[in-house]
């Protein structure tokens, strides 16, 4: 069955071209909103499966849209299209837990590729604009170490001994052997003492933060 969609844009022309687009293609749609008030009444009686929602748009925005549905605890999933690409707006919308960011030029060559995504659980992103932001996701193996163990990691990365380690973190160097055996574990290293090495340097670029 075709997943419930409602689209918000204040630009008439892309509301109805899209609007088109997706109904040529079969999807549900439910329902258009020309400003973001309009967006989350939408959202909220209908709680379609997704909400297509243009960023800057009057009275609220969509990230406003998207902060009061996540504060409702509301199902719908957002997909953003905008012509905004700021990092900034971006690690927001990613903070709220957004679906889909498409950027407007590609909106119709994306949105269903997009959609698609969304009906297997799987987040969409423009490649545009990850390039053009050239964001690098953390793996996510990394983000099951602690602080510490990232810290640990770092200065592995950086050739240091368990001895300069712990200097350098103000522990023992029993106690950097038993972080460096937890990393070890939850990133399913081989217990060869380089492969915690060649880990570390390989993914130095994200591990720079941790001081």
């Amino acid at each position: 069955m075709s997943p419930s969609i409602i689209i918000a844009d204040d630009h008439p022309l892309i509301l109805k071209g899209l609007s088109d687009f997706l109904i040529e293609k079969e999807f549900n749609i439910i329902g258009s909103a020309k400003n973001g008030k309009e967006a989350y009444v939408l959202i909220k009686a209908h709680q379609p499966d997704i909400a297509i929602l243009d960023i800057q748009m009057p009275i609220l925005t969509g990230l406003q849209v998207a902060e009061k549905c996540k504060a409702e605890g509301l199902q719908t999933k957002i997909i953003f299209i905008t012509l905004e690409k700021s990092e900034d707006i971006y690690n927001q919308a990613k903070a709220l837990g957004i679906y889909g960011y498409i950027l407007k030029e590609f909106a119709i060559e994306e949105i269903e590729v997009c959609i698609a995504s969304i009906l297997k659980n799987r987040s969409y992103f423009s490649p545009e604009l990850i390039e053009y932001l050239e964001i690098k996701e953390i793996p996510k193996e990394l983000e099951t170490l602690t602080d510490t163990e990232m810290k640990v990691l770092k200065l592995i990365a950086q050739n240091k001994t368990a001895k300069e380690i712990g200097n350098d973190l103000f522990i023992s160097d029993r106690t950097v052997e038993k972080h460096k055996s937890h990393i070890r574990n939850k990133l399913n290293l081989a217990s060869k003492a380089n492969s915690i090495v060649l880990y570390a340097k390989e993914h130095e670029e994200y591990l720079s933060k941790y001081t």
